[in-house]
């Protein structure tokens, strides 16, 4: 009698994120050409394990590309909403842009670790300490807030 073995799949294969797909993610770091970032979510649903990303500066805005300045768009641990453009491969990761009005960054914490408000387009406020930074802030449709 030999023992028998079997290999079992999870039931679930891995969503991966396809050109289009609108992505949430989470910036890890900056510097002056682009912003890395952890994909979280690919549209409402949850990721087994994370994905890197990268938003160039000529892909954070539709207008406007070449006075854009990465640091007036997003910080480290902002959550943004953006949509793929281009798939990674082993070495690289995929290319993400904001370059719409629903794209941009969602919920954003300020010094004093309070979720800031949107102001406007391109701002948002504190509410505690009133203080204000630029941000290339997302026009969440009514369909994506939850209650």
């Amino acid at each position: 009698q030999l023992p028998i073995v079997s290999v079992v799949r999870d039931a679930e294969s891995q969503l991966l994120p396809g050109v289009g797909a609108v992505v949430t993610c989470k910036v890890c770091s900056i510097n002056s050409r682009f912003a890395k970032v952890h994909i979280l979510y690919v549209g409402s649903t949850p990721l087994k394990s994370t994905f890197r990303g990268t938003i160039r500066r000529e892909d954070i805005r539709a207008t406007e590309k070449d006075k854009v300045e990465v640091y007036k768009s997003f910080r480290p641990g902002d959550i943004v909403l953006a949509k793929v453009i281009s798939l990674g491969d082993a070495q690289s990761n995929y290319l993400l842009s904001t370059a719409e009005n629903e794209l941009g960054v969602v919920v954003a914490r300020s010094e004093a670790g309070v979720q800031m408000v949107p102001i406007s387009w391109c701002e948002m406020q504190c509410p505690q300490t009133h203080t204000k930074d630029f941000r290339k802030v997302a026009r969440v449709q009514p369909q994506f807030l939850q209650t």
